[in-house]
């Protein structure tokens, strides 16, 4: 019995590793919001601010995160779907 791997698997477990990377983001944002250090004025892309709070600094790691590793991630799929013309189990 063999298990062969579709590419949707592999695509559900970037996603998951991506979601998790966006939360974890999320919850250290809140912690040091939490915490309040002086000068913190976080600025959303340089343009919109967002008040020193644990929920605003949550909110800015995570869409920062977010929409860095996502333009990666979307960057790779468009590359791996376009160029990929590899058969599973055929050697090159």
């Amino acid at each position: 019995m063999s298990t062969r791997e579709s590419p949707t698997n592999g695509r559900r477990l970037v996603l998951i590793i991506y979601v998790s990377i966006v939360l974890l983001t999320a919850v250290v944002g809140f912690v040091i919001g939490a915490i309040g250090p002086q000068g913190l004025d976080p600025e959303l892309y340089g343009v919109i601010d967002l008040p020193p709070t644990p929920f605003g600094t949550a909110f800015y790691g995570a869409a920062t995160i977010a929409s860095i590793l996502g333009v990666l991630l979307v960057a790779i799929i468009y590359v791996s779907d376009r160029y990929d013309d590899a058969e599973p189990g055929q050697q090159p």
